[in-house]
């Protein structure tokens, strides 16, 4: 007994169990900053690396030049890496009338227990007809909800420029539904973000709590696309450990 005990051991030593792909990023997106994208030494970008942090192996996967997200089991994907200021640009398409999704910044990438999406700011992507199935008592979600709201999660606490109570909703209605491609850039820059939809700044919020953290992408509940990801690093302001997330190892 002792000698297949050992043999047992040995086996998972040497194979270890990766639950949840945690060791196999994908790379998706690149990265420069700004300094190296206005010298004249040439292209320095480099790709973004992404973990799983509580989804299925398969939730994520990229073909071609698009990151497909099936939208299940909820939860997220981060960064391998903090940011603090930056500018970043993403198109995305949700494939289900009614999809639910979103990007995290300055996020803890800790997921809470019970909605199991982490804390930061979260800038919202939803598809148009999400405010049509989520009637309550007879009352329909307010439209702006849907067009690119920002707030906080996880304790986070910001001031909105556009409240929708804590939320700040974009001022136009901007956004395109199901199976079209949407743009967003989104400056986020010593805790005060601007929300670009689709050619034209509408949202922002400001004195956000966290100031840096991790990129999180969001798998709720429905097939998404992302493509054309860039992120450009700005110059870091003066930031404090409590405005930071704690590293994760």
């Amino acid at each position: 007994m002792k000698f297949f005990m050992g043999l047992a051991l040995v086996f998972f030593i040497t194979n270890p169990i990766d639950i949840k792909g945690q060791d196999k990023p994908i790379t998706f997106g690149t990265e420069i900053t700004l300094d190296q994208l206005t010298s004249e030494e040439g292209n320095k970008e480099k790709g973004i690396n992404w973990y799983n942090v509580n989804t299925d192996p398969d939730t994520w996967r990229t073909e071609n030049d698009l990151l497909i997200c099936k939208g299940t089991p909820i939860g997220v994907m981060r960064s391998e890496k903090q940011y603090e200021n930056f500018i970043l640009m993403v198109e995305w398409r949700h494939m289900e009338a009614g999809g639910n999704s979103g990007v995290f910044v300055w996020s803890d990438a800790k997921p809470d227990e019970k909605s199991r999406l982490p804390g930061g700011v979260e800038v919202q992507m939803l598809e148009l007809d999400w405010v049509n199935q989520h009637i309550r008592d007879g009352v329909k979600p307010p439209i702006a909800y849907v067009h690119g709201e920002l707030f906080g999660v996880g304790g986070v606490v910001l001031v909105p420029d556009n409240p929708r109570g804590t939320r700040s909703k974009s001022i136009e209605n901007r956004t395109v539904g199901k199976g079209k491609w949407n743009s967003y850039k989104v400056i986020c820059v010593d805790g005060t973000i601007k929300l670009s939809v689709n050619g034209k700044f509408v949202n922002g919020i400001r004195n956000s709590t966290i100031k840096k953290g991790y990129l999180c992408l969001e798998s709720e509940g429905a097939e998404i696309h992302f493509r054309n990801f860039k992120l450009i690093e700005l110059p870091t302001g003066v930031t404090s450990k409590e405005q930071t997330a704690e590293t994760i190892h």
